[in-house]
């Protein structure tokens, strides 16, 4: 264990497997580039759907359905699907299975977010003769942000950490290095295996702390727990 973690530092402290093509720089940008898309598909994809749902009352049943059956289908099953549908290998497969794993978080908090807005201010709202739209984008919306947003940090750090499994697709991102340091055996490639674990469990690390500050920042004080 102690070789395999010198190794793994060893391999982390070589520039060249940081800047040569290929390297951890060019891995990052494609993990985080397939990473943006698949969360940004989810949310077009759960958000109108949950905040429309949330704030008709209609179809409660159905999100809660469409939330655990996309939360049941096993990630690694959709990558070695899609692939072999028109969609081929790379990254047009691997963006609608990582979405897939997206839409769960991002459906329930935006349905409950808009479901659980403060009644009192929906009614006053209708009082005052807004519509039904106004009242969303007014009231309901603004009140579901903090919801909106802890959907969105989940849905991203989920997606981040899964698409590692990208690499057995060939769609690229830090998991090329994992599954390259598996190629070379354990003896050789063990270190490589380690330190590619090591930068995604990193940049999901980082990716939780960014979310994190936004989510607070976005949050109206009066909307923010008491400490």
């Amino acid at each position: 264990m102690n070789d395999v973690i010198s190794q793994a530092v060893t391999w982390l402290n070589d520039p060249l497997n940081w800047t040569n093509p290929g390297g951890v720089f060019d891995r990052l940008i494609e993990h985080l580039w397939l990473s943006a898309l698949a969360v940004l598909l989810g949310c077009l994809i759960a958000w109108p759907l949950g905040i429309w749902v949330g704030h008709t009352g209609r179809g409660g049943g159905l999100t809660v359905g469409v939330s655990n059956v996309t939360r049941a289908i096993p990630t690694l099953a959709l990558l070695s699907l899609l692939p072999l549908t028109a969609l081929g290998f790379g990254a047009p497969s691997v963006v609608p299975a990582l979405a897939v794993f997206a839409i769960p978080p991002l459906l329930a908090t935006a349905y409950n977010g808009v479901r659980d807005a403060d009644p009192d201010a929906r009614d006053a709202a209708y009082g005052m003769g807004l519509s039904g739209r106004q009242v969303l984008w007014r009231v309901e919306l603004p009140l579901a942000v903090p919801q909106l947003a802890s959907g969105f940090r989940t849905a991203s750090v989920q997606v981040v950490a899964t698409a590692t499994l990208a690499a057995l697709v060939n769609g690229g991102g830090l998991g090329l290095i994992i599954s390259q340091g598996f190629g070379l055996g354990m003896s050789v490639g063990g270190g490589q295996i380690l330190a590619g674990g090591v930068l995604v469990a990193i940049v999901a690390l980082v990716i939780e702390g960014l979310l994190a500050i936004a989510e607070k920042l976005l949050t109206p004080r009066s909307l923010r727990p008491a400490r």
